[in-house]
């Protein structure tokens, strides 16, 4: 079956990044890494002493993982811009002072900027990778008459994510990193729960979350997220994990905001990837309607006890 890409969505004379167009981790082991990312179902790539992260099928590098002494540590973040944004992003970040120089791991061009966390941003023009359109679902054949519909285990396949859905990240201050995203980025609010934690979102069109926050002492990354084509595949992507010899996670549920179907597998550096599935979109042509919700409904309707372990930033420690 041909994937179906919608045509880029923007929302017209609105000034706002339109994905995450790149996510960099240092770890003190690539092998470690290299393990992990591929059995949970990327296309991981060794390239001049690091790894990138692709969905198979899709030309994005989505991630890039360097190796460093240490513990894992979240490095920068590039976001990608329309062509025809690329002055007035220079001339807003220049007069907000907030102009910086590349990361070491960085490349120079675009924008490089500094946000209140003290992270380096890059912003770079790029394709529109995030998406235009809410995802579709997998789809499967219906089982012939007098057979069952599920698959024998010696019969399923590797459960391969098909792009990066969202991250969300630690912050010792949530509201000021909303602001920040608003301000300069042009990212939009789409959900809070007080100021524990914040889910944002492109104008252009994209999930429910593209960037989201977490409070913590200090600054982290918590997990990214992939998206995938059913409920069947989120079970199916923690059992690859679990045979794999990553038990540790959190899931089967489903969150309240976004709506997402989820499962966390707990990476060997304390923070984690997710399965996710069929999460809200916000369409371009949409303005959603934020809201501060309640922190004791806003992570999940159903699922397991979230372990205690789930909210720790261990690159604080």
């Amino acid at each position: 079956m041909t994937p179906f890409h919608p045509p880029v969505s923007r929302r017209p004379g609105v000034l706002a990044v339109h994905s995450i167009d790149l996510f960099v981790l240092t770890v003190p082991d690539l092998s470690v890494a290299e393990h992990f990312y591929s059995n949970f179902g990327l296309d991981v790539k060794r390239v001049e002493g690091r790894l990138d992260l692709y969905t198979f099928g899709h030309p994005h590098c989505w991630g890039s993982i360097y190796e460093a002494p240490g513990t894992k540590k979240l490095q920068y973040f590039r976001y990608g811009i329309f062509a025809e944004d690329a002055a007035a992003f220079r001339e807003k970040v220049f007069g907000a002072g907030l102009m910086a120089e590349p990361h070491p791991l960085g490349t120079k061009e675009g924008i490089w900027l500094k946000d209140p966390d003290g992270l380096l941003t890059q912003i770079v023009v790029a394709p529109k990778v995030s998406p235009s359109a809410k995802t579709v679902p997998t789809v499967f054949s219906p089982p012939a008459p007098g057979k069952g519909a599920s698959p024998s285990r010696r019969k399923v396949s590797q459960v391969r994510p098909r792009n990066l859905s969202h991250i969300l990240r630690f912050t010792p201050d949530v509201p000021r990193m909303v602001q920040f995203s608003e301000n300069i980025l042009g990212l939009r609010l789409s959900d809070r729960a007080e100021d524990i934690i914040a889910f944002t979102h492109t104008p252009h069109g994209s999930d429910h979350h593209l960037m989201a926050f977490v409070k913590s002492d200090k600054l982290g990354l918590h997990h990214t997220s992939w998206d995938i084509g059913s409920i069947h595949e989120v079970g199916l992507g923690a059992e690859q994990m679990r045979i794999a010899g990553y038990k540790q996670g959190w899931g089967l549920g489903r969150h309240v905001l976004g709506s997402n179907f989820y499962h966390y597998v707990r990476d060997p550096w304390g923070s984690y990837n997710e399965y996710s599935c069929d999460i809200d979109f916000v369409p371009a042509d949409l303005d959603w309607p934020a809201a501060n919700n309640d922190p004791e409904d806003s992570l999940y309707v159903w699922g397991p006890e979230m372990p205690s372990e789930f909210i720790i930033n261990y690159e604080s420690a």
